[in-house]
């Protein structure tokens, strides 16, 4: 079976059709919010610092860390998002032994990421894009890591599925010409809105087994893309999960502090038969118990992994070269 192993300096996250579904953690990422970018172009990380913590503490199995700030005193990314792209892996690295997710469009900063960061990070993204994967996948094939494939190419990404399925083969195939195994590609066959095109789910379905079947990759997605528009949006993405992971998705990039989307997961894994005795689920359910007394989810989780011993504690650990 095909997996897919991300590390931290002291932990080890696992992809794969036969494991627990996959939680990367959105959160740490300006893209859409304001109040983050100017924090962290003022120099203050107390959000990324607060938001890593709650991440892990509610379920995150691996980080995703982006940099992308547009800072007003100097708009040029390729200066400024590798320096700040080091400074915010550093951070968290000292914060939690979580395994890292470094999610850029510059190269440097990707390069600079993958310098900063201790172990085995996955690196998000290639595209199917001709400069992109010329400069992508010698960093990938470089510093030994697994990558993250979007299904789109210089063309843009198309509404057929079957030409989502032709990039994401190209880029598996153009990876192997690099030395890269199949099992460091982990694709994202691009989940279109649910309210602007109604076949959107059923696609996404279709492409996951595919990609499955016929190229055996692990898959990933932006899960809430599906909802993206419509009212009740942690209800549709609760829906959309479980049914992507029967499908055959090993993991989602997402918000893992939304309870009803965490629930869900908790409980496929359960159905699949990725959670040995129910054990997972029995201990999410004490979370879920506090919350019915008053407890946030993300103050409930933190409190259950205070006393199961603080899996998210802060460690030390050597930078990985």
């Amino acid at each position: 079976m095909t997996r897919t192993v991300i590390e931290s300096q002291t932990k080890t996250v696992t992809i794969g059709f036969d494991e627990p579904f996959c939680v990367i953690g959105e959160r740490i990422n300006p893209t859409g919010r304001k109040k983050l970018a100017a924090e962290l172009e003022a120099g203050d990380f107390s959000t990324v610092e607060k938001d890593a913590l709650e991440q892990v503490a509610c379920g995150a199995m691996v980080l995703d860390i982006n940099a992308g700030v547009v800072y007003n005193s100097n708009p040029n990314p390729n200066e400024t998002e590798p320096p700040l792209m080091t400074k915010m892996i550093e951070l968290v690295q000292g914060l939690t032994d979580t395994p890292l997710c470094i999610d850029s469009s510059v190269p440097a900063a990707l390069e600079a990421g993958l310098a900063a960061a201790n172990g085995r990070p996955l690196l998000n993204s290639v595209t199917g894009e001709e400069d992109r994967l010329e400069l992508v996948l010698p960093l990938v094939k470089k510093y030994n890591v697994p990558v993250v494939a979007i299904s789109n190419d210089d063309t843009g990404i198309s509404e057929d599925p079957d030409v989502r399925f032709a990039v994401a083969k190209k880029i598996v195939e153009r990876a192997a010409d690099f030395g890269i195994p199949a099992h460091d590609i982990v694709v994202d066959p691009l989940v279109m809105p649910v309210g602007a095109m109604a076949t959107a789910g059923q696609q996404v379905f279709a492409l996951v087994r595919r990609l499955r079947d016929e190229l055996g990759v692990n898959t990933t997605c932006g899960a809430s893309n599906i909802s993206f528009g419509l009212p009740n949006r942690h209800g549709i993405n609760a829906a959309f999960l479980p049914m992507a992971i029967g499908a055959g998705m090993t993991s989602a990039i997402m918000n893992p502090v939304r309870q009803v989307e965490m629930e869900a997961i908790k409980a496929a894994n359960m159905l699949m038969n990725h959670d040995p005795n129910g054990g997972a689920w029995i201990e999410f359910s004490k979370v879920l118990e506090a919350t019915k007394e008053g407890a946030t989810f993300a103050d409930a989780a933190k409190a259950s992994m205070a006393a199961g011993g603080g899996r998210g504690g802060r460690r030390g650990g050597r930078r990985r070269g």
